[in-house]
């Protein structure tokens, strides 16, 4: 039997104030905030209905994981736990079942099914994927299910534009790697507007 495809979004409750404090800094905490449930349920609902992979919700804070009424519908919800982002990627990945994972935010309202399905194929023959964002980082993290899983994400500087080159730099000597589109991790206000200007479109 082939194994299961695991496709984990990581989401925080989408409460003014302690979500998109970054974007919210240029734009403010109303449209900020409605940004964020927007792309909560416009990715999660585009993504977890695709047979090709089980769709879990990875939330925060933990206590959210006891009200499913309040996200959308997937196959599963998972606390994401303490530490930072790395810590807490690491910590669902090693809780799933067995077969490989793909990890992605709701920050990047461009994700497609198609950018998921390219993300378990190039994992078929690379130890790792990732999806560059524009700004440095990454929209999108693949791993065949391996004990260093952890290892790859410790020393990262999160939110720089050395998160994606550190991570990269973590993975062992043998490893292969595969570089998915570059998309626009919706953090500041231009590329916000950006995304709006498309929207429009």
């Amino acid at each position: 039997m082939a194994p299961v495809n695991h496709l984990i979004i990581f989401a925080k409750t989408p409460r003014m104030g302690t979500v998109k404090t970054r974007l919210a800094a240029d734009i403010g905490l109303v449209s900020a905030t409605a940004f964020a449930r927007r792309t909560l349920h416009d990715v999660a609902g585009r993504l977890a209905k695709d047979p090709r992979w089980r769709c879990w919700l990875a939330v925060s804070p933990d206590t959210a994981a006891n009200e499913p009424k309040r996200w959308p519908r997937v196959h599963g919800l998972v606390r994401q736990g303490a530490g930072d982002l790395g810590r807490r990627m690491a910590g669902v990945a090693h809780r799933m079942p067995t077969g490989p994972v793909v990890i992605i935010g709701t920050d990047v309202p461009a994700i497609r099914p198609h950018h998921i399905a390219d993300a378990f194929t190039a994992l078929g023959s690379h130890d790792a994927v990732f999806g560059p964002a524009h700004d440095g980082g990454y929209w999108l993290v693949g791993l065949k299910r391996r004990p260093v899983f952890k290892d790859i994400f410790q020393g990262v500087r999160w939110s720089t534009e050395q998160a994606l080159s550190d991570t990269i730099a973590n993975l062992p000597h043998r490893w292969s790697h595969a570089l998915l589109e570059t998309l626009d991790d919706i953090d500041d206000a231009q590329a916000y507007r950006r995304w709006r200007e498309g929207v429009k479109e």
